[in-house]
């Protein structure tokens, strides 16, 4: 159980930080998107290195997918990884727009920092967006937490600056999401065109980790 929580804290944490950076910085100025970019990939790494040695600090269920199919963990605990992950985006859903309605500074993003399709060019464009980015983003996760192959301590300095990079690029087309409950929290409180297309950021991540599970399988094996 203890792992499961610490995911719950880590996904909360990300997503709180993460969005709330963009909600009220806005991401519609260079600076804002830099902001974010580094905002998300800090949050990764302080969490990595927070939790790190006791859940392996996923914090996203996306990479919990591409762990269990690569085979390094049982789907029993992917499960217990996946409640806990969507609960921490929940609850920090949650606390964003009570933050919003206590603090003076408005949610320049309109949607609590939800992902959205319409700069993607709609469904299809958003869902490659996000199975590109993910395949990249977790292809490097499993690459840096590889036993015998991996980085090593500095594995969470890598993945956090791959997700500052990933969001540099994304930001503009979809919010950037990579990260199926970084997405569902914001979303369950923002409704509308954010809620109907979650969907899109489950499928597309989960996808893409997929995808990275398999090329790291042949590019790890002996």
């Amino acid at each position: 159980m203890k792992k499961y929580f610490a995911e719950s804290i880590g996904t909360f944490v990300l997503t709180l930080l993460g969005c709330g950076t963009a909600m009220f910085l806005g991401c519609n100025t260079p600076a804002g998107v830099v902001g974010t970019a580094i905002a998300f990939g800090l949050t990764v790494i302080a969490m990595a290195y927070t939790i790190g040695n006791i859940s392996g600090c996923h914090i996203n269920p996306a990479i919990t997918f591409a762990v269990a199919l690569s085979g390094r963990m049982s789907w029993k605990d992917a499960c217990g990884y996946w409640c806990g992950q969507i609960i921490g985006g929940i609850v920090a859903g949650a606390v964003l727009l009570l933050l919003t309605n206590v603090v003076a500074a408005p949610d320049l993003t309109g949607g609590l920092g939800s992902n959205g399709v319409a700069n993607a060019g709609g469904v299809g464009g958003a869902l490659l967006v996000e199975f590109i980015a993910t395949f990249i983003f977790v292809l490097v996760v499993l690459g840096a937490t590889d036993e015998k192959l991996g980085a090593g301590k500095p594995a969470g300095l890598a993945i956090g600056l791959t997700l500052v990079l990933v969001h540099l690029v994304c930001i503009n087309l979809t919010g950037t999401s990579v990260n199926p409950a970084r997405s569902l929290g914001p979303a369950l409180f923002a409704g509308g065109a954010a809620l109907k297309d979650v969907w899109v950021f489950f499928v597309g991540p989960c996808a893409g980790a997929a995808l990275s599970a398999l090329v790291w399988k042949c590019l790890a094996k002996e």
